[in-house]
């Protein structure tokens, strides 16, 4: 049975990419612990899916479809949620597309997307929400990253770059909104076994260098990424700030 924290009880939850893989089972778990949940994503039906789901379980998690990419549309969807369900406490930039990528092959345009898809919402989204952190003189922000560029994964550069980023990008918000009593800190996960994990990029070579390379000799799970997650956001880490948190299995 998992922790319960009665102090994310009520809290505002906004989860960014939180219809399918990690951000769904973090939406879960949020929601289990009595917070009320909104989640942002562009696939709709999985989101309205998941948004039934929970709520037929009498639990609080409502979808906005949001384009992160979008940063007006970004901005607005705070506004939006802001306004339905109150000030926003805990923020959780889980939202990223590991899409692989050609050096040779790159262009500006297509760096941008990838910059935008995989680190730039995290500061607009973060940015949106502190005013409302700042007013209550406490909040949480989670970014994520990604073992990816630790391990020096290839294939990929602008998704490495954008995630070796975010250990910067948290340690600057951490130190300037202390004094607010908000707390930031990243989570860098390994290789969860996510569906779109499994669709894409396992294959029985991957298992092999996988099951090599982790000192835990089994597949990691989404729900294992999303009970971390929820502890890191309660009371029970209230010291913990302005650090990057590997939730790999002992790959790195």
């Amino acid at each position: 049975m998992a922790a319960t924290y009665s102090d994310l009880a009520g809290k505002v939850v906004l989860v960014t990419g939180g219809a399918s893989g990690i951000g769904a089972a973090i939406v879960r778990r949020f929601a289990q612990q009595k917070s009320n949940v909104v989640f942002f994503d562009i696939k709709a039906d999985e989101g309205r899916q998941l948004e039934r789901e929970l709520s037929d379980q009498g639990l609080h998690a409502h979808f906005q479809c949001v384009d992160l990419t979008d940063t007006a549309a970004l901005r607005a969807g705070v506004v939006a949620a802001r306004s339905t369900h109150g000030a926003i406490d805990i923020l959780i930039n889980n939202a990223a597309n590991d899409e692989r990528h050609s050096t040779e092959e790159m262009t500006p345009e297509y760096w941008d997307d990838r910059v935008t898809v995989n680190l730039k919402h995290q500061f607009f989204a973060a940015q949106a929400v502190l005013p409302d952190m700042k007013a209550s003189n406490a909040g949480v922000i989670i970014n994520f990253g990604s073992i990816s560029w630790m391990v020096g994964q290839g294939g990929m550069a602008a998704y490495t770059a954008s995630k070796s980023a975010v250990i910067g990008l948290t340690r600057s918000l951490a130190r300037d909104y202390g004094p607010y009593n908000i707390r930031v800190n990243a989570i860098a996960p390994g290789w969860i076994m996510t569906e779109r994990q499994l669709e894409k990029w396992m294959t029985p070579q991957g298992e092999a260098e996988l099951m090599q390379r982790q000192c835990l000799k089994r597949k990691l799970m989404p729900d294992e990424l999303a009970k971390f997650t929820v502890f890191l956001a309660s009371d029970e880490a209230s010291a913990c700030t302005a650090q990057h948190y590997v939730v790999d299995g002992g790959w790195v």
